[in-house]
Order: C-alpha cells, then sequence, then structure tokens
C-alpha cells in the first residue's frame, strides 16, 4: 500500500489491490492515514454494494438501520443492510430524498446524535452531467491556526444544531408545512470544539449549527459565519473531482463535506456506507478547564 497527498492540509489517494483492501490486510495503515490526511481516495476499486460493506466492517463498526428522527419517532432507513442510495430521485431514496439538499451546503453527518458518526465510504453509481464534485475542509487544521486567546475562549462555547437551520439555506422557497416538520425534529446541544480521545482538537462546524448557547442572537450568527468562512478556505479544503470506479473514505469527526451543484433532474445516484462513531463530542473536563 502506497499513498501520496492530494493536497497540503487533508486528502491522500491511496494505491493498493483490490483483494488487499477487501481482506483487510491494511486497515490499521488506512485508519491511522484517515485519521492523518481526512479524505482517502482509491482509484478503480468500484466496489459492488457486498464488496462496499466488506471494506466497511475491515475498518469500524457497519452501521445498519437508522437513526431516529422527528417527533413521530420514525426511524430513517440507512437502505439495504447498510447502503444507501444517495439521490434526490424520491424514488431511488424514499427515506432521505428530501433532506438531500442540505448536502448542498458545508456540514458534517450526525450532528443531531450524541456520538456522530465516524466516516463514510462513497463510491459512485451513477454522476452527474456536469457539476457534482465534493469539496472536504479539514477542522482539525481550522482550529490549529487560530489565535492560542482565541482558542481557549472558543472551547468554552456550546452549539445547538437544528434541521431547519441545515436546511432552509438550500430551500429558500419552502412551505410552512414543511418547515413546521424541520421544527418538529430533535435538537442537540454539542461543544463547539471537540477535544478528541486522541488528544486533538477540532471545530464542530455544520451549516445545522443554529445558535451559541448564551450568546446575543446577532453575535452568536457573526462568529459561526465568521469561522465557517475561516474553516473552508483553500488551504483547508480539498475537492473531488469523481471517477466511476472510485471509493472515497471521509472522516466524519474532523472534516465537513458539501455536494457541489449539479444539473437539474441528474441521474447523479452514489452508494453509501456509515461506519457507527467511537466517541462523543467532549469538551474540555471542567476541573481541568478550572485548573488552567
Amino acid at each position: 500500500m502506497t499513498s501520496v497527498d492530494l493536497s497540503p492540509r487533508m486528502g491522500s489517494q491511496v494505491t493498493i489491490r483490490k483483494a488487499d483492501l477487501l481482506s483487510g490486510a491494511h486497515a490499521k495503515e488506512i485508519r491511522a492515514l484517515l485519521d492523518a490526511r481526512g479524505v482517502l481516495l482509491f482509484r478503480g476499486i468500484a466496489p459492488s454494494d457486498d464488496e462496499l460493506r466488506t471494506i466497511a466492517r475491515t475498518l469500524g463498526d457497519l452501521r445498519i438501520g437508522g437513526a431516529r428522527r422527528g417527533a413521530d419517532g420514525k426511524v430513517l432507513s440507512e437502505g439495504d443492510d447498510g447502503i444507501l442510495k444517495v439521490s434526490l430521485d424520491a424514488k431511488v431514496n424514499p427515506d432521505y430524498a428530501r433532506f438531500l439538499p442540505g448536502n448542498h451546503l458545508w456540514h458534517m453527518d450526525g450532528t443531531y446524535e450524541e456520538v456522530p458518526p465516524l466516516a463514510t465510504l462513497f463510491t459512485p453509481y451513477r454522476l452527474s452531467r456536469e457539476g457534482g464534485d465534493t469539496m472536504f475542509a479539514n477542522t482539525y487544521a481550522a482550529f490549529e491556526d487560530l489565535p492560542e486567546d482565541e482558542k481557549a475562549e472558543l472551547e468554552k462555547l456550546r452549539v445547538v444544531h437544528t434541521m431547519q437551520a441545515a436546511l432552509f439555506p438550500a430551500m429558500r422557497n419552502c412551505t410552512p408545512e414543511e418547515f413546521a416538520v424541520w421544527c418538529s425534529y430533535p435538537q442537540r446541544s454539542h461543544p463547539l470544539v471537540w477535544h478528541h480521545r486522541s488528544g486533538r482538537k477540532s471545530l464542530v462546524l455544520s451549516t445545522s449549527g443554529a445558535w451559541v448557547e448564551g450568546m446575543h442572537p446577532a453575535e452568536s450568527h457573526d462568529l459561526l459565519q465568521r469561522l465557517m468562512i475561516h474553516a473552508t478556505q483553500p488551504q483547508y479544503t480539498y475537492r473531488h473531482a469523481w471517477q466511476l470506479g472510485d471509493l472515497v473514505i471521509w472522516d466524519n469527526t474532523g472534516a465537513m463535506h458539501r455536494a457541489m451543484p449539479f444539473e437539474e433532474g441528474s441521474v447523479r445516484e452514489f452508494h453509501r456506507c456509515t461506519l457507527n462513531g467511537e466517541e462523543p463530542i467532549t469538551a474540555p473536563r471542567r476541573e481541568a478547564a478550572l485548573a488552567g
């Protein structure tokens, strides 16, 4: 197994035999490289759904079923035994298609869960005629480059994440009924800075971030907008132009992502596996914060 960097701060292209990838022989190396680089590209793998599941299981705990969402407690299906078909066509993706316009905005997955997903495995099934690239942003590096005094202040803050914050910017023409449905979904408060068990720290940023707890709404809006602009500067991002046969794996705990625009009515379809999270988003312990 060999790798080359795709951009200075994130992304590596990995060369490995498909049989070795399926066997899990290099799983520890791949996990370490994913943690260090955030996004891994494997060209020409062209995994079937069964092979995608197999690769996922070598790297972590494959999510089967779905996350409980909404006031009605409905569980949205992750698809066929862990394979979610990502498409704006409701016939292809009946449970999730109505939420996918939010994918065009910067986000991390699982901000409504106590333990967000660890990583995503993504492979194209059909590509759009134009556009449809995916962009990634390194939220570890974005935090590391902030001034020390600002880091200390940000580590004290918590942000509330909501469905309406995630979807309304992408669907400004929504109906009152649609907006009411979004408002019925649960909210989740997370620290703005994630203290990972590895000792590293990252910004917990997503379009779903609605407001900073205890802060004036105007100041909250300005802070979150400023941090989003900071974290998505070119030096922290990698833009991937898809080819059929690609397999991309990204670290959901230290990166945001977004789908770039593509033509209306596109047949664009990807198949996705999700690895269940392994640690909650945590802030520094109060005793440590007081001692500091």
